[in-house]
């Protein structure tokens, strides 16, 4: 399977960034896993929001920006919480769909794995 991905050193440059600014404003003290997965939960449900009521190429792409942003660092601070190297989990995660998801019969298909 070839992968495409930024450089680790991309995702460590976003990781410092991110846990550098929560420790600037003293918030690891409430970011623990169970309060960083609802924020990302929440951030998440306001990315969705964006399209509540409309059609897909309705949204304002520029709020998407911010929203996703937002998943990302939420997402970012929980791995780094349990010390998990973002890169190898997505990575781990393509490899387990790509034998869940074949392309010979996954391609062109909404299907879920056990329907294929």
């Amino acid at each position: 399977m070839q992968t495409v991905c930024a450089d680790v050193s991309d995702l460590e440059v976003l990781r410092t960034a991110i846990v550098q600014f929560t420790q600037e404003r003293d918030w690891d003290q409430f970011h623990d896993g169970k309060n960083l997965a609802i924020a990302l939960e929440l951030e998440a449900a306001e990315l969705l929001e964006l399209y509540l009521w409309k059609d897909a190429g309705e949204v304002d792409v520029d709020k998407v920006r911010e929203e996703l942003a937002d998943v990302f660092n939420y997402a970012i601070l929980i791995a780094d919480k349990y010390g998990l190297d973002v890169k190898r989990i997505v990575l781990d995660k393509l490899e387990r769909n790509a034998r869940k998801y074949p392309v010979d019969k996954a391609r062109g298909t909404a299907k879920k794995y056990n329907e294929l």
